[in-house]
């Protein structure tokens, strides 16, 4: 109980992003910008697909709860990291570092999730277009939904609590913004063997059934459009694609971009800068992709601002 008390009693301390005092100012500008549009563009998404009864369909449903899960993933790290930068406080508690970190790897899970049930309804859509009704029923819907959230919540507590597991000694500093698992599992003065080994199972093999999953779908999918005789059906059917590949690519890109960057040094600094990608750029861009490239959701936006 005595080791326990002393774990719990110890704080992190976070450096950031940088240490320079005439950076701090720039960094809190632009932090606070982008999520700001993180927010509000994606409240956008939700609002749009709520209020317009033509888009109460699985595939924008599923986009709905992406744009949530994207509002939670950024909410969950950027206003602690702004509200650190103004008090100039660089220290956070054990409990709350923890808690940043359970969290955090629900939502990343969620999304990632999210995504390869999105590739599969643009799969039953265009390859089984007479089955998709059943196939995408709101049974199946919500029963895909459920599995989703199971996937995410248990994998994250999973590893959460190996954490609890772990001792932590003095100089639990990083150069990181927030409490990211392998951050803080690198800090451990414990042996980490079995954390380095669920935590590298669940990013290599829940990201590689997802990702397998998307690259089936979409394999089929493109197979099943080049069969279309005429050219405008072939860019109908793309068109529906298209802005979900831009933002799945996205994801996997930056996503595997701080895998690797992790797995090739230890300098929490570049892995802090590599976080950036996936934890505040692409949840801020989604929205632009979808807007952009989806003629659902531009109409849904036009009616809502008119």
């Amino acid at each position: 109980m005595e080791r326990r008390n002393q774990t719990c009693a110890l704080a992190f301390i976070l450096l950031g992003l940088s240490e320079e005092a005439e950076l701090q100012s720039l960094l809190f500008l632009l932090f606070l910008v982008m999520y700001q549009v993180t927010v509000i563009g994606n409240s956008l998404i939700i609002v749009a697909i709520i209020t317009d009864s033509h888009l109460h369909i699985p595939m924008y449903l599923f986009l709905s709860n992406l744009s949530f899960s994207d509002i939670c993933l950024t909410s969950i790290t950027i206003p602690k990291m702004l509200l650190k930068m103004q008090t100039q406080s660089k220290v956070t508690t054990y409990e709350a570092c923890l808690t940043q970190m359970y969290f955090f790897l629900v939502y990343e899970g969620l999304d990632n999730f999210l995504l390869t049930m999105m590739a599969y309804d643009r799969f039953v859509a265009i390859c089984h277009p007479l089955h998709y009704t059943v196939r995408m029923s709101p049974t199946s819907c919500g029963f895909l939904f459920l599995a989703t959230w199971l996937l995410s919540v248990l994998t994250s507590l999973l590893q959460g609590l190996m954490v609890l597991k772990l001792s932590f000694c003095a100089e639990l500093e990083t150069s990181h913004f927030f409490c990211e698992l392998n951050q803080v599992v690198f800090l451990a003065c414990s042996d980490t063997f079995l954390n380095d080994l669920v935590m590298n199972f669940a990013t290599g093999f829940l990201g590689f059934i997802s990702l397998t999953g998307i690259l089936f779908s979409y394999s089929r999918v493109v197979v099943s459009i080049l069969q279309i005789s005429s050219a405008g059906g072939k860019y109908k059917a793309f068109s529906t694609c298209g802005s979900h590949l831009s933002v799945v690519s996205l994801f996997y890109g930056t996503g595997l971009g701080v895998y690797l960057s992790s797995a090739a040094t230890q300098n929490s600094k570049v892995s802090a800068i590599a976080s950036v990608m996936y934890t505040v750029v692409t949840p801020m861009l989604n929205p632009f992709i979808y807007s952009i490239r989806n003629k659902g959701i531009n109409h849904a936006l036009e009616k809502l601002f008119r």
